[in-house]
């Protein structure tokens, strides 16, 4: 795994900025992933559809393209798993792998897994790492045991977008439908959902395959954030990344260091024969006379070595403090003869590393000490023994750490005196305005509730004025009215008689007091559309002019009586 490749800042993150992250990734890809799940999945809605059109099972086309949501995700998860180390698939690349990438887990997710709440986090887990079926376990177990409650709810949000998105475009669609004729399309739409047609179940397959579409690569996207979170978390990718980094950096800095250092160690080969020439008799004599020999490194020691050397064979006195501490600061080389063979000898490691020496234990120690971490393995068993006089005991609590908090109590106290009188005042004001208005309201506690209340009077009676009959020659009273003035009384004229001779064709009944809108649907079983045309605009000349005050012009006045005229009869 290149993780020096990725395009993404990791850092320990909470799981739902984790999932923020993979839906981030999923709108960077949009086009890779969007364009290969509509490749795969528009021809194979098409196919279910048209099978269970054939055999009338089209609620079970529906049921298949939701329960085949597992092997789809595979899509959006191969995009965003190679993308986020630089390597962004094709369409023809990702349509390829959909049909063969992950082939062994399609049973497991398409039967007892299909329903699990964690299936965004196990996916990744399932089809990238490639494990077995007992270490594919432990490490689902190991990476979603933390994050499992946010996997849950992160389906159910998904599943609630889903069915919010497939009732907006219902009602989105309803939107375009016209005042006048939205109750009968709501009544009609209710009753094709109870009676279950087959373009409804149709309809309802697209509008979830929509809302599948919107929603399903960000659901995936946020389970592969938290897979990414949670691997960054056990397995330390951040801290590795940064230590990669410092690895190339110190890498491409170290080229002139190592020229200099073959130079030096060239020059140091060269200078090394002359050297040691010199200070070979001295070791020799040394030897010779039975002396343990100084090390060559310290030219200092040499020196003092033949000093001492010279002095004891002229006579002189003890050897001097110089030579003692040169020849005990390293440890002796005995001389054996060729005839003896040698003997085991203890170990220098010690004496060569003292403290520095490495202890294999100790790093094993380490290593365990570290694989018990928590976060790497969540679960944790710890058992405890106690004696059978002491385990029914209740634990003594443990005394409450008191804190002085003396100064505070001046504070609190002043605190609530100032509100004592705060509270004392705002009674006091209460009391005042009940006193001032007193002769407002105390009448209402004298006897009674004040005045008597008037009784009703005799009730009247009268025939409601029955409506006027329509004139014979309708046209011509309903243009002498316009051009007397009485634009509104000719349009009300013009109204009425349009209604009474549409309800006379139609054959229908209407109720007193009918609105434009049921007229307008009895309007509909006339039998020839020119008459529902010409209806129709009627009415909606009389709705300009008696709610928006709108009057037609003379014109279109006058051509609209004569095409009512002509599609009702009317007398000229």
């Amino acid at each position: 795994m290149k993780l020096e490749a990725l395009t993404v800042a990791l850092r320990p993150r909470t799981a739902w900025e984790a999932c923020e992250l993979g839906m981030a990734l999923v709108r960077r890809n949009a086009g890779a992933i969007w364009k290969p799940w509509l490749l795969v999945t528009l021809p194979l809605l098409i196919a279910l559809n048209a099978i269970g059109w054939v055999f009338d099972l089209l609620w079970l086309s529906g049921l298949l393209m939701w329960w085949l949501k597992p092997w789809l995700d595979r899509i959006p998860l191969f995009v965003i798993s190679r993308a986020v180390f630089g390597e962004t698939p094709t369409p023809r690349q990702t349509a390829r792998a959909a049909l063969r990438w992950g082939g062994r887990w399609w049973l497991p997710y398409l039967t007892w897994r299909r329903l699990g709440p964690a299936r965004p986090l196990y996916l990744p887990v399932d089809l990238l790492e490639g494990g077995d079926g007992g270490e594919a376990r432990q490490r689902r177990a190991a990476l979603g045991a933390p994050v499992y409650g946010v996997s849950a709810l992160l389906t159910l949000i998904c599943l609630n977008f889903e069915l919010v998105l497939m009732l907006g475009l219902v009602f989105a669609g309803a939107m375009f439908i016209p005042f006048d004729y939205l109750p009968d399309t709501l009544k009609s739409l209710w009753e094709a959902f109870v009676e279950q047609p087959g373009w409804m179940i149709a309809l309802l397959n697209v509008l979830q395959w929509i809302a599948m579409s919107v929603i399903e690569p960000f659901y995936v996207g946020a389970g592969f954030g938290l897979y990414l979170n949670r691997r960054t978390e056990i397995e330390g990718w951040d801290i590795e990344i940064v230590f990669r980094r410092l690895r190339a950096r110190l890498s491409a800095a170290a080229a002139p260091s190592l020229l200099a250092l073959c130079l030096g160690l060239g020059l140091g080969a060269w200078l090394a024969p002359a050297q040691a020439q010199d200070a070979g008799g001295d070791r020799a004599a040394q030897f010779e006379g039975g002396d343990a020999a100084a090390p060559a490194a310290e030219p200092a020691a040499d020196d003092a070595q033949v000093d001492a050397d010279e002095l004891s064979e002229q006579g002189g006195g003890d050897e001097s403090s110089e030579d003692e501490d040169a020849e005990s600061s390293y440890p002796s080389v005995p001389i054996r003869d060729d005839e003896k063979k040698p003997g085991a000898q203890t170990s220098t490691l010690d004496a060569l590393y003292g403290a520095a020496r490495s202890d294999d234990a100790a790093l094993r120690r380490a290593v365990d000490q570290s694989m018990k971490d928590p976060t790497v393995a969540p679960k944790q068993k710890q058992s405890l023994w106690k004696p059978r006089a002491k385990a029914d005991e209740p634990e003594p609590d443990k005394p409450a750490r008191r804190r002085d908090r003396s100064g505070f109590n001046g504070i609190g106290s002043g605190l609530a005196t100032g509100l004592e009188v705060v509270l004392w005042g705002v009674v006091a004001l209460i009391v005042g305005l009940l006193l001032f208005s007193l002769s407002r309201w105390l009448g209402w506690f004298r006897s009674g509730a004040g005045d008597a209340v008037q009784a009703p009077g005799d009730v009247r009676s009268a025939a409601l004025a029955e409506p006027e009959p329509l004139p014979d020659d309708i046209a011509t009273a309903i243009r002498r009215l316009w051009r007397g003035g009485r634009h509104r009384d000719a349009l009300a004229l013009m109204y009425r008689a349009a209604v009474e001779s549409m309800a006379q064709r139609a054959q229908v009944t209407l109720v007193p007091g009918a609105t434009e809108a049921q007229c307008l649907r009895a309007s509909r079983q006339l039998p020839l559309a020119e008459d529902r045309d010409a209806f129709a605009r009627a009415v909606r000349v009389w709705q300009y002019a008696a709610y928006a005050q709108t009057l037609p012009a003379a014109e279109e006045f006058d051509d609209l009586v004569g095409t009512l005229s002509r599609r009702f009869g009317w007398a000229a």
